[in-house]
C-alpha cells in the first residue's frame, strides 16, 4: 500500500519537473502506466487536486454505489495509508512535500509554514503556475505560505468551489488545488455517520462532479490530470462520543485515492 506521500513524486513525474529536494517516496505506479497509455509520454498540462477532508476507507466501503461520479471522471483507484498522527496539517504536509512527518516536521496538530521544499515549489522552478485555494485558517491555507504561487483564502467551502471554477474558467493556472473541510467540521460536533456529516460527505462528492465538468470542459484542450485526495479517516471517540481521527487505527489511517487522465 502506498504512502499519502506518494502524491507529489506522481504529480512531478505526471508534470515532467524533479520532486522536492530529498524526497525518495515511491511514485503510484497505476497512474504512471495510466499516462502513459493516455498520453504517450507527453507530460500533463493541467492538474486539478480535491482535497477533501477526513474521507476515510471506510466510509467509501459503506457508500461505494454513491462514488460512482467520482469513478466517472476519476477511475484509478489506489488504496493509500495516512500518515501519523493522523491529523489533518500533519497528512496534507506530507502529501504535498513526498516527505514522512519527521521529514517536514509537522509531528502534531499545529499550522506552521513548512520551511522544507514542496510539490509547489517543484512546479513553480519549473516555470509552472499553481494556486491554493482553501478556507481561510485550514492548514492548506497556512502551511504552504511564502511559495512564489497564487493563494485564495476563501470563508468556507461553496466559496471554494466557486473560486476554483472561476479559475479554471480564466486558464491562468497549470495547477489548482481546491480544499474543502465540511465533512471533517460536522462529524467533530457529531459522529461520522450522523445525518448531518453524510449531507456534507454527500455535498463533497456533488463539489467534486462538478469541479470536473469544468475540467473536461475549460480545459478540454489540455493534457490533464484530476486527483480526489482525501487526507484521513475519522472514528468515534469513546471519550467523547463524538468523530475523532489522529490515531493510528485502521479507520484514521486508511484512505482511497481516485485519479484521472485526459488528453486533449
Amino acid at each position: 500500500m502506498y504512502g499519502i506521500e506518494s502524491v507529489t513524486p506522481t504529480v512531478c513525474r505526471l508534470f515532467n519537473v524533479p520532486p522536492p529536494r530529498g524526497v525518495n517516496s515511491t511514485p503510484v505506479a497505476e497512474v504512471l502506466k495510466a499516462a502513459e497509455r493516455t498520453m504517450g509520454g507527453r507530460p500533463v498540462e493541467k492538474a486539478l487536486l480535491y482535497a477533501p477532508d477526513a474521507i476515510g476507507e471506510w466510509l467509501y466501503q459503506a457508500h461505494r454505489d454513491e462514488f460512482n461520479p467520482v469513478l466517472a471522471v476519476a477511475p484509478i483507484q489506489v488504496q493509500m495509508r495516512s500518515v501519523s498522527p493522523s491529523y489533518t496539517p500533519v497528512c496534507y504536509g506530507s502529501m504535498f512535500t513526498g516527505l514522512k512527518p519527521e521529514g517536514h516536521g509537522i509531528r502534531k496538530y499545529e499550522k506552521p509554514v513548512l520551511g522544507c521544499p514542496t510539490l509547489f515549489d517543484s512546479l513553480a522552478e519549473a516555470g509552472r503556475r499553481v494556486a491554493i485555494v482553501a478556507v481561510k485558517g485550514s492548514s492548506i491555507d497556512l502551511i504552504f505560505r511564502e511559495r512564489p504561487i497564487g493563494y485564495y483564502t476563501e470563508e468556507y467551502d461553496p466559496d471554494v468551489e466557486l473560486r476554483a471554477l472561476e479559475l479554471m474558467g480564466d486558464d491562468e493556472y497549470d495547477l489548482i488545488l481546491a480544499y474543502h473541510q465540511e465533512y471533517d467540521d460536522v462529524m467533530h460536533r457529531t459522529t461520522p455517520t450522523s445525518p448531518e456529516a453524510l449531507e456534507a460527505f454527500r455535498r463533497h462528492l456533488a463539489t467534486f462532479s462538478r469541479l470536473s465538468e469544468a475540467f473536461n470542459g475549460d480545459w478540454a484542450m489540455y493534457r490533464r490530470v484530476i486527483a480526489f485526495l482525501p487526507d484521513h479517516g475519522t472514528h468515534v471517540d469513546p471519550g467523547t462520543g463524538r468523530g475523532g481521527h489522529g490515531t493510528d487505527s485502521p479507520e484514521d489511517m486508511e484512505v482511497r485515492h481516485f485519479w484521472g487522465l485526459k488528453t486533449c
